[in-house]
């Protein structure tokens, strides 16, 4: 399979909803995508598992694709035991139901009414909805937690705004990455995200035409709860940088963005922060 039937796969499943997929085609996007998205996931569940103190036993998937968030939650959350799947591509479900057995539900996101889970997740499928704003209040109200992952673009940036600010507006309480619940400071020609790098077979290289042994899944996210819980003080929102003895984390904080510089001299604090990531959240 070409670079250009992946592409055209990609494009197909977007506009429509993959509806029209074939099997082969179904197949040749799962095992070019699948990965990204369950490390973009995890990461994200991740962070979200280390600073809520409510369990999570059931699990609402809304645009659930092959169960990639599921699986992606099962791996954090180990005390998972029921879980509602709802996709509306057969052939998304059909390569599911292969991966995860019981929960699926055959349904259109627009008309769909969530019922109470732990946690509800939109795993790369916010963006692709009409009624964004009516399906989040639904999917708000029925979720103890409330996590949404979206492609790390200017696009998936933006819809996770439009999400954050609903949220506040609904009594949500900012789980992560945010350290504060204040305007996002994020000036209007850059966007939030963040980058997870997961390692490449060589059919997935294939599939998408790439060199490289490993590809960095670039996503934004946010994360809100029912329950206040101790945020981030501040987190690194681009790659640290090394310079001549300084260490320089780009950081968002409770007072906005701004730049760490942080010298050797500072023994403690270098060795505590040398090792940091983008992504990370930062105590100090």
């Amino acid at each position: 399979m070409s670079k250009n039937f992946y592409s055209n796969i990609s494009q197909k499943y977007r506009e429509r909803g993959g509806g029209d997929l074939s099997e082969q085609e179904v197949d040749a996007y799962l095992k070019a995508r699948m990965p990204a998205t369950f490390a973009a996931v995890s990461a994200v569940l991740k962070e979200v598992s280390a600073r809520i103190r409510v369990s999570i036993h059931t699990v609402l998937d809304l645009g659930a694709g092959p169960g990639t968030g599921l699986l992606a939650a099962r791996g954090i959350f180990p005390e998972i035991e029921k879980w509602t799947l709802v996709e509306r591509n057969e052939g998304m479900i059909k390569k599911g139901k292969e991966l995860i057995e019981g929960g699926w539900t055959r349904a259109d996101l627009q008309s769909y009414s969530p019922s109470a889970h732990d946690l509800v997740l939109f795993a790369y499928s916010f963006g692709e909805l009409d009624g964004q704003i009516d399906l989040l209040k639904k999917a708000w109200e029925a979720a103890q937690v409330l996590v949404i992952v979206e492609p790390g673009t200017p696009r998936g940036f933006a819809n996770i705004l439009k999400a954050r600010d609903h949220l506040i507006e609904w009594g949500g309480k900012m789980i992560a990455p945010c350290p504060a619940m204040k305007p996002c400071p994020m000036p209007n020609n850059q966007w939030c995200h963040f980058s997870v790098r997961l390692e490449r077979t060589k059919e997935h290289r294939q599939l998408k035409g790439g060199q490289l042994g490993w590809e960095d899944e670039k996503f934004s996210y946010v994360a809100f709860g029912k329950e206040s819980v101790e945020m981030a003080k501040a987190r690194i929102i681009g790659h640290p940088q090394k310079q001549s003895g300084n260490l320089i984390l780009p950081l968002c904080t409770e007072e906005g963005l701004l730049e760490k510089r942080i010298s050797k001299k500072e023994q403690a604090l270098y060795k505590q922060s040398r090792k940091a990531k983008w992504g990370d959240p930062i105590i100090f």
